[in-house]
């Protein structure tokens, strides 16, 4: 670009030519994130929100994408749709493709069931069914109506949430799988989320700084004035506490003085590691999972059982409400993709790379693609045969390797 290009078409954040009207009818402002969804208090404050984290990261580096398939239901191609670019690449203004499933996910465990909008659409959604998605966004449900919803949604044009009556053809209403186990009134979550939060507050009440002490007075406390007498000289010990440098006061050789704060011996916590293995269990998680040392079956148990249930309950309801019946009839789909040398050491990779190009299931490129590395040229890498063997279908143009004259001397002699 030219010297005077530059100067008359370029922009610079800090030097633009108008900047207050940068702050002209900009909506309200907030120090944090209006339109992210709100985890209840009692699972922020306990080791459940990071449970919830991990799973939904998980879910969430999972590829979600509008395919299609053949008439077996197998894979073919990614459809370049807007529902692909919203599950993919960009969910609405504030949200990538990941974010949002990772938003409902999180949203999911914490309420049990929730609903992810369509906000913008070509058209409109209750007059026909032939509209693409622009934008979703994750809504909690407030109430249930027999063929409608009242969800709390983020108005983008207004900056906060407002509560809005939506169909229920209309929104995906996504279920956790996991409810019995997580979001039921008596389940092991709740019940592991309440023996918590009494462990944090007899905890509170441990480092609240209050000595919790009783002085036993040489003499009988049955009339007022005695009753003022002794309520004196438990002000007089307070002073003493708080105005001493070191936190020291003396009392009377008569009195007794007999402190209360000591621990208390209970089986809170012996209850609390029980509904933590047993919820562990239920969930198909260890805490190898957590801490990275997780092997390959132990991972692999882990998604069978915790993650693909909630991926396939995600996809599952996106595919029946974003989706039309001649959409599905001609092959479209919304499924997920999970990476399955994720986790498959180094070590092993270049055996099982091997396995796969032998046995003519993946060619040699897509072994470089899953690695890393970039595609090679030769058109013998896109081939899906065993390289271990001669080719007996010669490409175009190549000439056929011909036999020794020994080899061919021995095949006469043998006849």
């Amino acid at each position: 670009m030219k010297l005077n290009d530059r100067i008359k078409h370029g922009w610079n954040a800090f030097k633009n030519k108008e900047p207050t009207d940068y702050h002209r009818d900009m909506g309200p402002g907030y120090y944090g994130r209006p339109d992210r969804s709100p985890i209840s208090s009692a699972t922020t404050q306990s080791i459940v929100g990071a449970l919830y984290n991990r799973i939904a990261v998980d879910i969430a580096a999972v590829t979600i994408a509008h395919v299609r398939l053949d008439e077996n239901k197998r894979y073919l191609e990614d459809i370049p749709s807007s529902i692909n670019q919203a599950l993919t690449i960009e969910a609405n203004i504030d949200q990538t493709g990941r974010a949002l499933i990772q938003d409902t996910a999180m949203s999911m465990f914490d309420e049990g069931c929730i609903a992810v909008i369509p906000v913008d659409t070509t058209f409109d959604p209750t007059k026909s069914d032939s509209y693409d998605i622009q934008t979703l966004r994750v809504a909690q449900i407030l109430e249930w109506y027999p063929e409608h919803i009242k969800v709390d949604l983020y108005n983008q044009a207004k900056g906060y949430k407002e509560p809005i009556i939506i169909e229920k053809r209309v929104a995906a209403i996504i279920e956790n799988p996991l409810f019995q186990v997580m979001n039921a009134p008596n389940s092991t979550l709740k019940r592991l989320i309440r023996k918590l939060n009494i462990l944090d507050s007899i905890d509170e009440q441990s480092g609240s700084g209050k000595l919790d002490i009783i002085i036993q007075l040489p003499y009988v406390i049955k009339t007022a004035a005695r009753r003022e007498q002794a309520e004196n000289r438990r002000k007089d010990i307070e002073d003493q506490l708080s105005g001493s440098k070191y936190g020291i006061a003396y009392a009377d050789g008569t009195e007794k003085i007999t402190q209360l704060n000591r621990p208390a011996e209970n089986n809170l916590m012996g209850q609390i590691t029980y509904l933590t293995s047993m919820l562990y269990n239920q969930l198909g998680l260890t805490e190898a999972v957590f801490d990275g040392t997780a092997d390959e079956k132990t991972m692999l148990n882990y998604y069978n059982r915790t993650v693909n249930p909630c991926l396939t309950a995600i996809t599952d309801e996106m595919k029946r409400k974003y989706l039309t019946k001649t959409a599905r009839s001609q092959g479209q789909s919304i499924s997920y993709f999970s990476d399955p040398f994720r986790l498959v050491p180094v070590t092993e990779l270049a055996n099982i790379a091997d396995k796969f190009t032998r046995n003519e299931v993946l060619s040699s490129n897509e072994v470089r693609g899953i690695i890393g590395f970039k595609p090679s040229v030769d058109p013998k890498a896109d081939e899906l045969r065993n390289k271990n063997l001669n080719n007996q279908n010669l490409l175009p143009g190549s000439v056929p390797v011909t036999p020794p004259v020994e080899a061919i001397d021995d095949v006469n002699n043998k006849k």
